[in-house]
C-alpha cells in the first residue's frame, strides 16, 4: 500500500442514512465541489469549502427522514439536480436549492432506494425506487413498471440506457441474490454470496461493456458482475479475510492518479478501502483507514483545496470527512523558518476562538442544568436519540454480531439473555465487561452482562453464540453519556435453529431424515411458522402457492430443506437433531394456536453416522487444542528450571512456540468442546427418542467415550446402545 491520505472534517449534520451524501459536478478540472447530503431530521444541506471553512449554499426546512439521495440530469449535461426520498415522497432540488419537484407515490411503505435514467427531454426522465419489498418505475412520475420481492429489497441501480439503449434495473435482494428485470418481470437471478448490500456501475459507467455491476454484501465481501441479456458473467469476487465490516457504499474514482479508476469501499465498521484495478482487473488494496463510525456514503472528487484530489464520506451521525491528498505537514531544513501561511494562521485562531466560547457555553449550560435540578418545579424531558442497530449470524464462527452504534458516546450497555448463551471475544471492543449473577430456575434470565464504555466510543460490537433448540429473547439496555440519564432497550430473538443460514443449494444426495405436518392451516400460516423457527426467512409469505427454502448449520455443516404450502410442511434433515427440535417446536406452535396437526417422520440410521462424521474433524481439533493448552504452563515450568527447550520433543516445543496464539484461539472459543459434547448428546438422545426409548442413563457412558474420544467406538456405541 502506498498511498497516503490525511484526514480531514469538514462539517456535521444529523444522523444519515446509506447512501444519502454526493458531490456536485465541479466547473472544470480537480475544481473544488459542491457537497450536499440529507438527514434523519429531513434537512438537505449544501455546502462548500471557502479559505479552509465550510460555506453553506443552502438548507431546507426540517421534515422527514432522509432515505436515499441522488443526482439527476438531461443526458450529457452535468448531473446536478438533486433528488431526494422522504417517506412516500420524492423532491427534486436545483444546485442553489430551488424546489422543483414534489412526487407523492402514494407507496404504503416508505422508499430505501433510488436511481435515475434522465434520457433526453422529449423522452421525458425514468424514476426506479425501492421500498422494503415493492419496486416501482415511473416515467414522467407515471407508473410503468411495478415488482413485489419475495425478499427485502436493500438497493436498485439501472444499467446505462444511454450505453445500452434497453431499460435493464437491477434489485439487491436480502435471499443473496440480484433480480434482473425487464419490465414487470424477472429476467433471471444472479446467486452472490452474501446479502447484497450496495451496488454501483462499475467505473460509474458500467465499464468497457456498459453491463459491468459492482456489489458489496452486508458481510463485507465485493464483486462484479457483467449483467447481460442472456446470462450474468461472474468476473471477480474479494472475500472479507480480514474479517471486516459489511459493505455499505461503493465508488470509482481515480484517487492513485494512474489514470485508470479505483475502487472506493465505506463499511459498516468505519473501514475506508482502496482498491486499484491497473493489474490484469484484479483489485489490489492500495489504502485502508478505520473511522470510529460507520461510512454511509462514499465519493470521490475535490473539495478543501482545488488541484488536490480526495475521498469524502459521511459517517453515521453525520460528520463530513475527507481523506486528501493534499500534505499537512511542512518540514525544514536545519537553519530555515518555516512560515505558516495566513490561511492557516487565521483557522488557528479561528479554532482557538470557537473553542472558548463553546467552553463558555458548557460553563453557562451547566450551571442552568444544576439550577433547574435542585427547582422543585423542574421538569425533565427525556432527550432522544437514535441507535444503529445490527444482529446477524456469521458463518466463519458459527456466532452472531451485535453491533451497536449511537450518535453520541455511549456510556454502558446491559445484555439480557432469557436462553443461555455464550459472549465470545472481539478484539474491536475495549469495553470493560462485568458479569452479574442471575436466577436461570426461574427460566427468565440465563445471563446479565454489563459493558462499560471508554470515552468516545459510539459503536460498540459484541459477538455471542446461541445453542440450537433454546429459543427466547436478547435485549441490549443502551445507556449513552447525555443528562438526565435514559436508555433505549433494543431487542433480538434467538430463535429455535438459529445457527441456520439460508444458502442456495444443498447436497441432494445425503442421508435425510423427514418431518412432515398436514392439516387445516393457511400458507401464511405454515409460513409465519418456519419464520419462527429459523433466520433470514422473510416474513412475509412469497407470491404462489409454495415456497422451498434451503438452510445451511454454520457450527456443525449440516443441511435442512423446508417446503411449504397450504395445509403441508415438509423438512429434510441430515441431522436427526434438527427435525427433533423441529417437531417439538411446531407442536407447541399448533397447540398455542389451537390448530390439529398430523405429524409423520421418516428416520433414516445412516444420517446418525453421517452427522457423527462431519463432527469428527471439529471434535478432533477441540480435544487437540484443549491439550495443547493444558500443557502449556507444564512445559513453560521445564523451559525456566532446564533454561533452554532443546532437551524437548518437537511436538512439545511448538507448542511453546505457538503457546500465545493457541490459548488466544482457546480464550476465543470458550466451551467450544462442550457445545460439540452437547451436540453429540442430542443426537444420541433424539435417535432414540423417535424410536421410543428414552436412553438418558447410558448418556454418563456416552461422555465416558467422548472424553477417551475415538470415532470408531463412538459409532459403534450408538450402533450397539
Amino acid at each position: 500500500m502506498d498511498l497516503n491520505l490525511n484526514r480531514a472534517d469538514y462539517l456535521q449534520v444529523g444522523v444519515t442514512s446509506q447512501k444519502t451524501m454526493k458531490l456536485l459536478p465541479a466547473s472544470r478540472h480537480r475544481a473544488t465541489q459542491k457537497v450536499v447530503l440529507g438527514d434523519h431530521d429531513g434537512v438537505v444541506t449544501c455546502f462548500g469549502m471557502k479559505k479552509g471553512e465550510a460555506v453553506a449554499v443552502f438548507k431546507t426546512l426540517p421534515g422527514q427522514k432522509i432515505a436515499r439521495l441522488e443526482l439527476g440530469g438531461v443526458l450529457n449535461t452535468p448531473q446536478e439536480k438533486i433528488f431526494v426520498a422522504s417517506g412516500s415522497e420524492i423532491r427534486g432540488f436545483t444546485k442553489r436549492g430551488k424546489q422543483f419537484l414534489s412526487f407523492e407515490t402514494n407507496l404504503t411503505e416508505s422508499i430505501k432506494a433510488i436511481t435515475f435514467n434522465v434520457l433526453r427531454y422529449v423522452s421525458g426522465s425514468d424514476l426506479f425506487l425501492s421500498a422494503s419489498y415493492i419496486y416501482n418505475h415511473y416515467c414522467d412520475c407515471k407508473d410503468q413498471h411495478y415488482y413485489l420481492s419475495g425478499d427485502r429489497i436493500n438497493d436498485v441501480i439501472c444499467l446505462p440506457v444511454e450505453r445500452l439503449s434497453r431499460l435493464t434495473p437491477v434489485l439487491a435482494c436480502q435471499d443473496r441474490v440480484l433480480r434482473v428485470l425487464q419490465g414487470s418481470d424477472v429476467l433471471y437471478e444472479v446467486e452472490v454470496p452474501g446479502p447484497p448490500t450496495a451496488l454501483a456501475l462499475h467505473g460509474g459507467n458500467g465499464g468497457d461493456s456498459g453491463e459491468d455491476l459492482l456489489f458489496g454484501t452486508s458481510d463485507g465481501k465485493l464483486g462484479i458482475i457483467q449483467v447481460t441479456t442472456a446470462k450474468p458473467i461472474h468476473k471477480w469476487e474479494i472475500r472479507n479475510e480480514r474479517k471486516r465490516g459489511g459493505v455499505l457504499c461503493v465508488d470509482s474514482f481515480d484517487i492513485v492518479g494512474d489514470g485508470v479508476k479505483d475502487l472506493l469501499v465505506g463499511r459498516d465498521d468505519g473501514v475506508v478501502e482502496v482498491y486499484s484495478l491497473h493489474h490484469a482487473n484484479e483489485p489490489v488494496l492500495k489504502f485502508d483507514q478505520a473511522l470510529s463510525e460507520s461510512i454511509t456514503s462514499i465519493q470521490g472528487g475535490c473539495v478543501g483545496k482545488d488541484g488536490y484530489d480526495e475521498i469524502v464520506v459521511s459517517t453515521y451521525s453525520g460528520w463530513v470527512t475527507g481523506l486528501t491528498t493534499e500534505p499537512v505537514h511542512r518540514e525544514s531544513g536545519p537553519g530555515e523558518e518555516l512560515k505558516i501561511s495566513q490561511e492557516m494562521q487565521n483557522k488557528i485562531s479561528s479554532l482557538r476562538s470557537e473553542l472558548e466560547q463553546l467552553q463558555y457555553r458548557v460553563l453557562q449550560e451547566r450551571e442552568r442544568y444544576q439550577q433547574a435540578s435542585q427547582s422543585s418545579r423542574a421538569v425533565f424531558a427525556v432527550p432522544s436519540f437514535s441507535i444503529n442497530d445490527k444482529f446477524t449470524l456469521n458463518k466463519d464462527d458459527a456466532s452472531y454480531s451485535l453491533i451497536l452504534e449511537v450518535q453520541t458516546a455511549i456510556d454502558n450497555v446491559l445484555i439480557q439473555s432469557d436462553v443461555p448463551i455464550d459472549l465470545l471475544d472481539v478484539d474491536k471492543n475495549s469495553a470493560v465487561v462485568s458479569f452479574s449473577s442471575c436466577d436461570s430456575e426461574s427460566n427468565d434470565n440465563f445471563l446479565l452482562a454489563t459493558y462499560r464504555c471508554q470515552a468516545n466510543t459510539t459503536r460498540l460490537e459484541l459477538k455471542i453464540r446461541s445453542i440450537e433448540g433454546q429459543y427466547g429473547t436478547l435485549q441490549a439496555y443502551v445507556t449513552p453519556r447525555i443528562q438526565p440519564k435514559t436508555c433505549q432497550v433494543r431487542q433480538y430473538l434467538i430463535k429455535p435453529l438459529s445457527l441456520h443460514q439460508r444458502t442456495h443449494c444443498i447436497d441432494h444426495d445425503r442421508p435425510v431424515n423427514t418431518l412432515t405436518l398436514t392439516g387445516q392451516f393457511s400458507f401464511a400460516e405454515v409460513h409465519s411458522w418456519v419464520v419462527f423457527c429459523l433466520p433470514e426467512v422473510p416474513e412475509k409469505p412469497p407470491a404462489g402457492e409454495s415456497v422451498t427454502f434451503y438452510f445451511q448449520n454454520t457450527f456443525l455443516d449440516t443441511q435442512l430443506e423446508s417446503h411449504c404450502r397450504k395445509g403441508e410442511g415438509v423438512f429434510k434433515s441430515d441431522n436427526i437433531s434438527t427435525i427433533s427440535i423441529l417437531k417439538d417446536v411446531l407442536s407447541k406452535e399448533a397447540t398455542k394456536r389451537k390448530i390439529n396437526l398430523n405429524i409423520s417422520y421418516e428416520i433414516n440410521e445412516v444420517s446418525v453416522k453421517h452427522t457423527l462424521k462431519l463432527i469428527h474433524p471439529k471434535l478432533e481439533y477441540q480435544l487437540l487444542l484443549a491439550k495443547k493448552v493444558q500443557l502449556i504452563d507444564a512445559l513453560k515450568e521445564l523451559q525456566i528450571h532446564e533454561g533452554n527447550t532443546n532437551f524437548l520433543i518437537p511436538e512439545y516445543r511448538c507448542i511453546l512456540e505457538e503457546a500465545d496464539h493457541l490459548q488466544e484461539e482457546y480464550k476465543k472459543q470458550p466451551a467450544h468442546l462442550e457445545r460439540l459434547y452437547g451436540m453429540i448428546t442430542d443426537l444420541f438422545i433424539d435417535k432414540f427418542k423417535f424410536k421410543g426409548t428414552n436412553v438418558k442413563t447410558k448418556v454418563p457412558l456416552l461422555l465416558e467415550i467422548l472424553d477417551s474420544y475415538d470415532q470408531n467406538a463412538l459409532i459403534a456405541f450408538f450402533d450397539a446402545a
